[in-house]
């Protein structure tokens, strides 16, 4: 059996129970093409790299601990010489034509260099309920009913070409979670490369058990905020922090009015980018 055309990426760390979904939703892809998994395992403490392997996905294990999204990133692009490689989380589920609609996509826009897809919430389990002014509190994306060009896409759901990493360089590993892909994704475009939006390649972003209550719903925001200030800071972006404090008063206030738990995990990003703001002065 010669090199597969598409490699599928999936960064984790002591994740079992997620890995035990997702995996049998993308090794199960009807593509048409040879494909390969290919799970980055970043030190996980319970069975994810042996659940992985027993599944029939491939297990790239990292010699450094915690060493991140972006290294596992990387390190999946090197282990496989596929011209398409796809990354995704791992606590995805696909939809059964989804490996099939990115390809197609691939194919119908040869000139783009990066494709997404939707990415759907899935709160499973004790979840709050928002009033419905405001989005999902987990990554999410819906660029509407027709394929486009696009400014931004997310690594839940995202394909590259091999050319995009020759044309950007690797993932930035020294970023933590909050503006990792993002900040990839401004090299490729500055560097003359496309984005694409394939509409009919979606896939549910799942939170489950105590991962989808409140309060870990809360904590997650809170660091990525931090990291988000931080990105922000980076590129020579970031809003001044009175504005971030107005921010956080109307997360606040939505939340008091509408009486919408989403308002508190909107806060909790809004607050961890204001104490950023004031921890680096």
């Amino acid at each position: 059996m010669g090199e597969p055309t598409v490699a599928v990426v999936v960064p984790t760390r002591g994740r079992a129970d997620y890995l035990a979904v997702a995996l049998p939703s993308i090794l199960g892809q009807q593509a048409g093409v040879d494909f390969e998994v290919i799970v980055v395992d970043d030190s996980s403490s319970d069975d994810s790299a042996e659940l992985a392997e027993r599944l029939g996905a491939r297990v790239v294990r990292l010699d450094e601990q915690r060493s991140g999204p972006n290294a596992g990133r990387n390190a999946g692009a090197a282990a496989t010489a596929a011209e398409l490689i796809v990354y995704v989380d791992d606590d995805v589920r696909a939809d059964p034509g989804w490996l099939r609609e990115l390809l197609e996509g691939a194919a119908r826009y040869p000139t783009a260099d990066v494709y997404g897809g939707p990415i759907r919430a899935s709160l499973e389990g004790p979840a709050p309920h928002g009033c419905g002014r405001e989005p999902p509190p987990i990554t999410t994306l819906d660029l509407g009913p027709a394929d486009g060009a696009a400014e931004l896409v997310w690594s839940a759901n995202m394909m590259i070409r091999r050319r995009a990493l020759e044309l950007a360089g690797p993932f930035d590993e020294s970023m933590g979670v909050g503006g990792d892909e993002e900040e990839w994704l401004e090299r490729v475009k500055a560097r003359g490369g496309g984005i694409f939006y394939l509409s009919a390649a979606g896939l549910d972003h799942r939170r489950r058990g105590d991962d989808a209550r409140l309060r870990s719903l809360a904590r997650s925001a809170f660091r990525r905020g931090r990291a988000m200030r931080r990105f922000d800071e980076r590129r020579g972006s970031q809003p001044s922090l009175a504005r971030e404090l107005r921010v956080l008063a109307g997360c606040g206030w939505h939340t008091v009015r509408r009486g919408c738990p989403y308002g508190l995990v909107m806060g909790a990003h809004s607050l961890g980018r204001t104490v950023e703001s004031v921890a680096r002065g």
